[in-house]
């Protein structure tokens, strides 16, 4: 593992990883090889170099902890809880970010036993408050789903409205009337009718659609208000 020569001993941060697929949430989580949290089960994070800002220190050591590169992180609070690590003031700036899941190999640092996906509904105990910035992970990601559309890399170029409804029922953690959901996905204007169709067992011929990429990146920074 690469790391800082000097670092901010009271500095941390933590990297809240969100995966779909087969219409399911996952986490990526480290199971820790060393030190006072050994066998235990956490987010990937580290120690923030002295000479590094907070970006450079979540991809390196996201890269370093999994393996995963070129990932998009965005920043998603400072945690400060004065008892929020055990016998010492430690303050950590949490990232976050959805990507598909198996895109790029996972793989563990020499310093953990394991890392691996596990469904947000499964999580098991997590080191210090973990499970808080996690908690507070998936609300935002909840939040930011009904105002900016999603779909674009976790989705196949071509994709059925049912897709496109399991995703969101994934994401949300609930189910929508497949009838009504259509009607207000279409409303927003950013998927294109490819004029296709796929069969899948016994049922009848779905429509196939693309994301309009110049509408969804214009809704984006505009904005919409989904509700069902």
């Amino acid at each position: 593992m690469s790391q800082a020569k000097k670092i901010l001993p009271r500095l941390t941060i933590d990297n809240v990883i969100f995966a779909y697929a087969d219409k399911q949430l996952s986490v990526l989580l480290i199971k820790h090889g060393e030190g006072r949290s050994k066998g235990q089960w956490g987010l990937p994070g580290d120690w923030l170099g002295i000479n590094e800002s907070l970006e450079e220190r979540a991809a390196i050591s996201l890269f370093d902890r999994t393996g995963l590169k070129n990932i998009k992180l965005q920043q998603l609070q400072t945690f400060s809880a004065v008892d929020r690590y055990p016998g010492k003031r430690i303050i950590t700036t949490a990232f976050y970010t959805l990507i598909k899941q198996n895109v790029q190999k996972i793989k563990p640092s020499d310093d953990e036993l394991a890392v691996n996906w596990i469904p947000v509904n499964k999580v098991p105990k997590l080191i210090f408050d973990h499970k808080v910035i996690l908690k507070h992970a998936l609300k935002h990601l909840r939040t930011q789903v009904r105002h900016v559309p999603i779909g674009l890399d976790l989705l196949p170029k071509k994709f059925t409205l049912l897709e496109l409804q399991d995703l969101y029922e994934a994401l949300l953690d609930r189910s929508f009337d497949k009838p009504n959901f259509r009607r207000k996905i279409l409303k927003l204007h950013y998927l294109i009718d490819c004029k296709e169709s796929i069969k899948a067992g016994k049922h009848r011929p779905a429509a196939l659609y693309s994301f309009d990429r110049a509408a969804y990146k214009s809704l984006i920074k505009k904005g919409f208000s989904f509700s069902l």
